[in-house]
């Protein structure tokens, strides 16, 4: 299985029979794979001097080694839930060691192939027959292997070239601004990639001439339809060696190329990829602590009105594709969930209704909007001040800040009750909004770092949690059990802290958050 959207091997043991065996196992793969030689596949066994090392990296999702090879040192004890494949190159004797190998592979993993895509299952691939050996016949199931979103950008970027030349001249309707440096840039982005492509790797060598001929430059000054359907059926898919980019950069790619497809074949679905887009510009503005995220901010606000989309080009949405394709990631992955499809739907026609409870949810995340903005331009109000820097809070103070919120005319009463109760208090409400002053995060966690020497890894945990707070205010203790933080360690704080000091970030977690509640 894969991960990544598909674009890299989910995490695999593969058990070999002896030290020897080992070896020649990673030896073969860093061969075929020279780009991720010394990295990507390791040997993990008891004659490797840092072999704690590797296991801890292999224990990290998104670290290299993602294939162990291994002699007994994984046979049993390790707990990865990423794991999704298992190899056996070895006969197993010991029907309770097998069952010990098997039971590497059955922890669950939330969100492992995206969100809301948990992971339900492990592959299994035996040589050595160790299931008829213990007389097992489970249900198998032909492999099949998914297109990967590399695959589907390459292919989706062909599709884009071919509509800007029907545009440019290959049609009777010929657009009056044609788009040619759209069209160069996405052919140059493809013809990288192809001539990225290892010609020596065995997945490659098959297709060697289509390879070196669409790695010149001139074979994409023109495409036939021949060319296209070479490209999309016999080079879409290969391994490349360029680096790998963030998932999520590729999923926005994936929706903006979409979206300029849906332009210049003026299709009905281009109002839901223009929504999506408004979401996440949206869900972008509440990141604007973040001085990355404040450089794009003119774009990202212009992106949430109407108007900006009257007249909108494909090479408008190449320019937002560029601008904040290294953002997404910066959104809670929760919150991505009904924005990231795989835009595959047959449609049937369009037929738009208005429910008034959505209406309802849209006006409120425009308060929500107006509302950060406000707060933000009025730091200086006491009250606010007090949220920014930890400081308790008052019964008055939140008078105040409700006072605040009704006489600026941004909502009603409704929206400010609705504030108050989906936040568990107004003063929660403001903060998530305001965030915490980065000082008054690193504040709250002085007593925790003072006097110990933490840790790489405890220390990007704990920076992770100073961040969260600058930006949101509050950070509830059960995402410290999730994403991002079992990034750093899949067990989240307890991997990394005993329980006594678990118990102290917990505690300094409620501190602040009860600071904000009078």
């Amino acid at each position: 299985q894969k991960v990544a959207g598909g674009d890299r091997l989910g995490k695999t043991i593969i058990f070999a029979k002896n030290h020897d065996h080992a070896v020649y196992i990673v030896e073969r793969f860093d061969a075929n794979y020279p780009e991720f030689k010394g990295s990507f596949a390791r040997l993990i066994d008891f004659s490797v001097e840092y072999a704690q090392t590797l296991i801890d990296n292999f224990s990290t999702p998104s670290k290299p080694p993602h294939i162990a090879v291994s002699v007994d040192m994984l046979d049993t004890g390790i707990d990865v839930p990423e794991i999704v494949n298992l190899v056996f190159f070895k006969r197993v004797m010991s029907k309770t060691k097998f069952w010990q190998m098997i039971g590497r592979g059955t922890r669950l993993s939330p969100n492992l192939f995206g969100p809301d895509k948990d992971k339900q299952f492990f592959y299994v691939f035996d040589y050595c027959q160790n299931l008829e050996f213990f007389s097992q016949n489970p249900v198998t199931i032909e492999g099949s292997t998914g297109e990967s979103l590399g695959t589907r950008l390459f292919r989706l970027r062909l599709d884009l070239i071919a509509e800007l030349d029907r545009e440019n001249g290959n049609s009777p309707t010929v657009r009056e601004e044609p788009e040619p440096d759209l069209r160069h840039e996405t052919a140059e982005l493809l013809r990288n990639e192809v001539a990225a492509m290892n010609v020596e790797n065995f997945v490659v060598r098959p297709r060697r001439e289509l390879v070196e001929r669409f790695a010149e430059q001139k074979a994409w000054e023109k495409l036939s339809e021949n060319d296209l359907i070479d490209l999309g059926k016999e080079i879409a898919g290969l391994p490349t060696q360029l680096d790998p980019e963030d998932e999520e950069a590729k999923r926005f790619d994936l929706l903006m190329l979409n979206l300029q497809l849906a332009v210049l074949r003026t299709e009905a679905r281009f109002k839901k990829l223009r929504d999506s887009v408004k979401s996440i510009a949206s869900l972008l503005e509440e990141k604007d602590a973040i001085p990355m995220v404040q450089q794009q901010m003119v774009l990202i606000r212009a992106l949430q009105n109407d108007e900006w989309w009257e007249h909108v080009t494909p090479q408008m949405l190449e320019n937002v594709r560029k601008r904040l394709r290294l953002l997404v990631k910066l959104i809670d992955k929760n919150e991505r969930k009904p924005i990231y499809t795989n835009f595959e739907d047959v449609m049937g026609e369009e037929t738009e209704i208005a429910f008034a409870e959505f209406a309802a949810g849209d006006s409120f995340e425009e308060f929500r909007r107006k509302a950060r903005q406000f707060l933000r331009e009025h730091e200086d109000h006491i009250a606010i001040h007090k949220l920014r820097m930890n400081q308790p809070l008052t019964s008055g103070d939140l008078a105040e800040l409700e006072r605040m919120l009704a006489e600026s005319g941004l909502g009603g009463a409704g929206a400010i009750e609705r504030a108050k109760r989906e936040s568990d208090g107004l003063g929660l409400f403001v903060r998530s909004l305001v965030g915490l002053d980065r000082t008054a995060a690193k504040g709250a966690f002085s007593i925790f770092l003072d006097g110990r020497t933490p840790t790489a890894n405890q220390l990007e945990f704990v920076n992770l949690i100073i961040d969260h707070l600058t930006e949101r205010g509050v950070v509830p203790v059960e995402a410290l059990y999730e994403s991002p933080y079992t990034d750093v360690s899949s067990r989240g704080p307890d991997g990394l802290f005993p329980p006594p000091e678990v118990e102290k970030l917990v505690e300094i977690l409620h501190e602040v958050r009860d600071r904000a509640v009078a």
